[in-house]
Order: structure tokens, then sequence, then C-alpha cells
């Protein structure tokens, strides 16, 4: 088989697809068009985010037989039309949901102890502690949304901590001994922290807005290391400013663009305000993006392709 890699990954992805007896291309700078000028030749593409594959693009891979998607989610992909073509898709969210889970622990901690905020201070010879006071995990409920291989990382991660964990999913019975599945109006009742681990759909687009902000019983913690469309900001915004939303931890934005690897140009009303905010902590859609994680990722597209075509 001809494979076509369209971002670069680790290397053993293609050392293994040797291996396998693939033959192994690789073009990371042409644009779209000139990609499809040429996809008729291949048998499977490995991609990240680089550009959208829509059905212009699989009407023109005629003879394509599978896509690796080195990454968890597969929203820039028409994934109906693709089944549709009898196109094998292979994600790999196995491979980087213990980095998600380590990175949305490691956020929590730190705006709910304002290590960040201390951090600053310190490094300009300001020593002030009061102002620095935390506030303890212990005790609290913890809501996650969305348990599938993300949240299940992150519900696993606080075993360590006398914390109760429910979850909340439009699929029923994922609930596991790491975290209780309960209704949405029982997880707005109770939750004192939320975690968004959810997929870009059309469903979660916008779903933290100024309604089930508001919907919440008690003032929360807010941490999204999902996507950042599942967030009006200006609504975020609102609820912090209100004191309704304590802090938030997002490795994601509302504004990023689809390809994930840039920062956005225009800087919003909204985004200027997370930027100063003293309780909001900022990462540049890093959860999931660790040593290891590069390497697990790869490793896992080779085995679901192996599987599927050996």
């Amino acid at each position: 088989m001809k494979v076509l890699h369209l971002d670069t990954n680790h290397p053993l992805l293609i050392e293994q697809f040797a291996e396998l007896g693939y033959e192994n291309h690789e073009d990371y700078t042409s644009t779209k068009e000139e990609i499809e000028k040429k996809i008729h030749r291949y048998d499977g593409i490995i991609i990240r985010s680089r550009f959208t594959i829509d059905q212009q693009f699989l009407d023109k891979a005629t003879n394509l037989k599978f896509i690796g998607r080195v990454g968890a989610g597969l929203e820039n992909i028409d994934i109906d039309y693709a089944k549709y073509k009898d196109i094998f898709l292979a994600s790999a969210p196995e491979g980087n949901r213990n980095a998600v889970g380590e990175h949305t622990l490691g956020m929590l901690l730190s705006i709910m102890n304002q290590m960040c905020k201390a951090n600053r201070q310190v490094k300009k010879g300001k020593w002030k502690r009061e102002n620095n006071r935390g506030v303890e995990l212990d005790g609290k409920t913890v809501g996650i949304i969305g348990y599938g291989n993300m949240g299940k990382a992150f519900a696993k991660k606080l075993r360590g901590f006398d914390v109760e964990v429910i979850c909340y999913d439009i699929v029923g019975g994922v609930g596991d001994e790491n975290a209780r599945q309960v209704g949405i109006m029982e997880f707005q009742q109770r939750s004192d922290v939320v975690s968004l681990h959810v997929p870009e759909t059309q469903e979660t687009i916008g779903m933290v807005n100024s309604k089930f902000i508001e919907g919440f019983h008690k003032p929360f913690w807010l941490l999204n290391t999902a996507r950042g469309k599942c967030v009006v900001t200006k609504d975020l915004v609102e609820g912090l400013k209100s004191g309704k939303i304590l802090g938030a931890g997002l490795d994601v934005l509302e504004y990023e663009k689809k390809s994930f690897e840039n920062m956005f140009a225009k800087k919003p009303k909204a985004f200027k305000y997370l930027r100063k905010a003293k309780n909001v902590l900022l990462t540049p859609h890093v959860a999931g993006w660790t040593v290891e994680s590069k390497e697990k990722l790869a490793q896992t597209i080779v085995d679901k392709v192996k599987e599927r075509f050996s």
C-alpha cells in the first residue's frame, strides 16, 4: 500500500509501515488543492489537523482505504461520507488519554492554589502569602462531562484524592468504579469542579453558555482540555466576573483555527479578559502533547491499521 504522510509525527510510524511493506511518501508543505491532484495514487493518509478532509477531498481519493488521524478527535473529517466510501478511520484517543488526564489535574491544582499568580509575584520580588491562600480539593465533588477515554483518564487520576467524582454523558451505562454517572440536574446541583472531555459535535458546540452556567447551584471551577468551541467565551467571562465561575483552566479556545497549530490573528475582547484574569490558566492546546504521547499516538495508529489490513 502507498501511504501519504501529511503531518510530521513520531518516526516509528513510517518505520513500522515500511516493515509492513508499505510505501511511504511525505508531503508536509503542499496546499490542500495540490494534495487533491495526487491523492488518487494513495491507499492511506496520515494526518493530524493540517486541513479538513471533506467530501470533495474524499471524492478525489478514489483508492483510499484508510485515514490515520494521529490524535483523538475526528471533527476535521467527514466521518459519514468516509464510512459511505468504506474508508477505515483510525484515531488514537488511547495514545494521549493519560497525558490529558495529568494535564487536567495539573491545571485544577494550579488554579485552586493560585500557583501561576504566586509564581509571577515572587519572580517580581513580591512575597504575598495571604493574597495567595489556596483552596483544597479534598471533600469537593468533581463533575466530568463526557466519560470516554479522556474523562476516564482524568477520573483515574483523582483516585488519590478524597473527592466524589460524578460524570454526565449522553451515552448511558458508562460510569465505573472511578465515577458515578448522574443526570444533568444532579450534575449541576452537586459539582464544585466541571471538566469537559467531549468531542466537537453539533450537540457540544457552545454547550457551556450563560444558561448552562446559571444552572449550577454552586460556584464552580471550569476545566476545558477538550475542544475550544464547546465553551462560549463571552459567557465564560461573564461567569468569571459574577463569581459563578471561580476560576478556569483552558487548554483550548473557541477562536482556534481548525488546524490547532497557530495562534488566531484576531484577539477578541473576551480573550483579552482571559489573558489578564488572575484566576484563569491558559495553555496552547497541549494537554495531550507529551513526549510519551507522541510515541503512543503513532503506535496506536500503526496497530489499528495493521490489525485491519494484515
